[in-house]
């Protein structure tokens, strides 16, 4: 296979990064599945305490389970608290990567100008 034509990780990092930056639905979404990959201990203490690979990093832990905590009960968040979440979200997609359906996710890449169409079908053969 041609390697222009192959798609790579790297690829398909840098849109799913750039995707949890800059479109709120996929920054919201992500911040939903991390914190459901929280425990039930750092959901409720707003922590980060266990270190397995999921869920929010230290760093992050207490003011992203708080932020996450207040959007699932009101659906809403400030400007300035949707502005960390853009911010911070995107250093999480790995967690998001494995729950994404390829096939959707390649076809947000073909419209957004991240593959082409040609892409697509030779790796799906």
């Amino acid at each position: 296979m041609d390697r222009e034509l192959k798609i790579t990780k790297k690829i398909i990092r840098e849109y799913v990064r750039t995707k949890l930056a800059s479109d709120k639905v996929w920054a919201l979404r992500a911040l939903e599945v991390v914190y459901n990959n929280q425990t039930d201990y750092e959901q409720i203490n707003e922590t980060t305490n266990e270190h397995n690979e999921v869920g929010f990093t230290g760093a992050d832990g207490e003011i992203l389970t708080s932020i996450a905590n207040q959007y699932m009960r009101w659906r809403t968040l400030s400007p300035k608290q949707m502005e960390i979440v853009m911010k911070k979200m995107k250093k999480y997609w790995k967690q998001i990567l494995p729950l994404m359906d390829t096939h959707k996710l390649y076809e947000c890449m073909v419209r957004d100008g991240f593959l082409t169409k040609e892409q697509v079908f030779i790796n799906l053969l």
